[in-house]
């Protein structure tokens, strides 16, 4: 029996490889986390950048908290069972009247990770909407295997590589998954979405947290760490991270460095680029 979502929504998941809007927390609550954001943001002088974007869920204590937030776990756990890792999360911000875009491409393409069971739950800080480059995918595109990718490196591109998928993309086929702040989407690690630049004069947050049962590990050489979130671990396949307890703890920002430093490492293969604070890597 789900937790949260109906069966008719598993299977609504298991056909077209994602699922919208759900309601996470309120939207008073989604503004209090945006504010604690743009405070932090006004007092270092500007917007979150580079590997700050990184699982800041490390960082602050209450991203820490959304990352364990009881309605997305269940969600998550009708999907992929009662034993949850928070292998990452990552900043997407559009500031207004900014290019930047998401190209088409599927998660998993340098992620490392042995299987496809991952889900991304994006999460909305502000409303996300057409207007404002709102999230877009291809229903059903999570069933084809893994498609080659290019890495562009374009400077407007949010992703890590700027890659984009190397086939056509029938974009007729596009769902705008618009958001309320306060709801979320959950999307297969495999499925083709993208998004379009903020030509409006709102910004617009998401925070992406990807979530992989215990059993998923890591192919590529030299480890990876990942946040127990639910249920147990009995496979070890990950060094497990600790919860912050406070905003920017130093151990936590030493440790966050060295975490996001291994996983450039892993994102950023055979690219050159050695961290998320070159300025060729991701400006979103």
């Amino acid at each position: 029996m789900p937790k949260l979502l109906s069966q008719e929504q598993v299977e609504r998941f298991n056909r077209d490889g994602y699922l919208h809007p759900i309601r996470v927390m309120g939207a008073e609550q989604a503004n209090e986390l945006r504010l604690r954001l743009e405070a932090h943001e006004a007092a270092t002088g500007g917007p979150l950048r580079g590997d700050l974007r990184h699982k800041a869920h490390l960082l602050f204590a209450w991203l820490g908290d959304l990352v364990r937030n009881d309605v997305l776990l269940d969600a998550v756990e009708d999907l992929h069972g009662p034993d949850l890792l928070c292998w990452t999360s990552n900043f997407f911000i559009k500031e207004p009247r900014s290019p930047g875009f998401v190209s088409w491409h599927q998660d998993s393409t340098y992620w490392g990770l042995s299987r496809p069971d991952v889900v991304t739950a994006w999460v909305a800080l502000s409303a996300s909407t057409r207007a404002n480059g709102a999230m877009e995918v291809i229903p059903g595109t999570h069933v084809l295997d893994q498609i080659p990718h290019r890495d562009t490196f374009d400077r407007d591109n949010l992703l890590s590589r700027g890659q984009e998928v190397m086939v056509d993309v029938d974009a007729s086929r596009a769902v705008a998954l618009e958001l309320q702040p306060g709801e979320m989407s959950l999307h297969h690690v495999r499925l083709v979405h993208g998004s379009a630049a903020n030509p409006s004069g709102e910004r617009r947050i998401g925070f992406a947290i990807r979530y992989i049962p215990t059993d998923v590990s890591q192919t590529v050489r030299g480890g990876d760490s990942a946040s127990l979130v639910r249920g147990a671990d009995r496979h070890g396949h990950f060094e497990l991270e600790p919860r912050p307890a406070r905003d920017l703890d130093p151990g936590f920002v030493a440790l966050h460095r060295e975490i996001s430093a291994r996983n450039a490492r892993i994102l950023y293969a055979g690219t050159g680029v050695s961290s998320f604070n070159d300025p060729r890597s991701a400006r979103g």
